[in-house]
């Protein structure tokens, strides 16, 4: 079995694959203040309720691949996997990791591991050119070439930033439940908050999808649109460009470099 771990900056999530099938996945806070004692604590909570897996933490675990986007979580996770799975291969996505998408940034550095690895799952699943949108902390546009390179992207705030900002900085607004309203025309303001940010949302989609498909293809038709995160299932019925929902789509990216990399350890 082999354990995937995404680390988001609001949330972390897990899935354990049985080959290529997931078979259990799991979503927790992203906390980084958790040691990695607690971590494995937490692992073991999870884990020793599946069927498939012994009761001891790390029965059953044939390798672990690790992506994150908060560098202290990452740090605790690679002590995690040293202390309580020493004989278990790991992967943990950073530098110098073989992943077959070449990255066509100015400073690679600098993009998220979870976007590659998002990248890499969409070209495996769907080939190029393809837009992959992340309904995250951050809302993410990413953009991979028929060859299967990726491009770039970009970056806009996410759907629970957005309401959260509403809240705070608008005297007599709140935060609200993120919900499908009855209606586009909101009629009390909890609605037209609603409506602002599910339909809003799904034109910001349609419209920098639409702009960027223009400069990855010749023809935008050819551009497959994957849309994944959390909260996308809040804008995949109004949105007019997406043309599949993958949710596992960063731990299947996450496999995919496991595989690719274990044989070189």
């Amino acid at each position: 079995m082999l354990l995937t771990i995404d680390v988001g900056n609001t949330h972390t999530v897990l899935g354990l694959f049985d080959g290529e099938d997931i078979v259990e996945h799991w979503r927790i806070s992203t906390d980084a203040r958790r040691t990695a004692d607690e971590l494995a604590v937490l692992l073991q909570g999870l884990m020793g309720m599946h069927p498939l897996l012994g009761v001891e933490l790390g029965e059953g675990i044939d390798g672990i691949a690790i992506c994150a986007t908060v560098p202290s979580v990452l740090h605790e996770l690679r002590e995690v996997t040293r202390r309580y799975y020493g004989d278990v291969p790991a992967v943990l996505v950073e530098p110098g990791v073989k992943t077959g998408v070449p990255i066509l940034f100015d400073n690679p550095k600098e993009v998220g591991a979870d976007r590659i690895i998002n990248a890499v799952a969409a070209n495996e699943l769907y080939g190029g050119p393809a837009i992959v949108v992340d309904f995250g902390t951050a809302t993410t546009f990413d953009a991979i070439s028929a060859r299967g390179e990726y491009v770039g992207g970009v970056i806009a705030p996410g759907i629970e930033i957005s309401v959260e900002a509403l809240g705070v900085k608008a005297a007599q607004l709140r935060k609200i439940e993120v919900a499908r309203p009855r209606s586009v025309i909101g009629k009390n303001t909890v609605e037209a908050m609603q409506s602002g940010i599910v339909y809003g949302f799904a034109g910001q989609v349609d419209g920098v999808v639409g702009r960027m498909a223009r400069e990855l293809s010749e023809d935008p038709d050819d551009v497959t649109v994957i849309a994944t995160g959390g909260l996308a299932p809040m804008v995949l019925g109004e949105s007019a460009v997406i043309d599949e929902h993958e949710p596992w789509l960063t731990l299947i990216g996450l496999r995919l470099v496991y595989e690719r990399n274990v044989s070189r350890m």
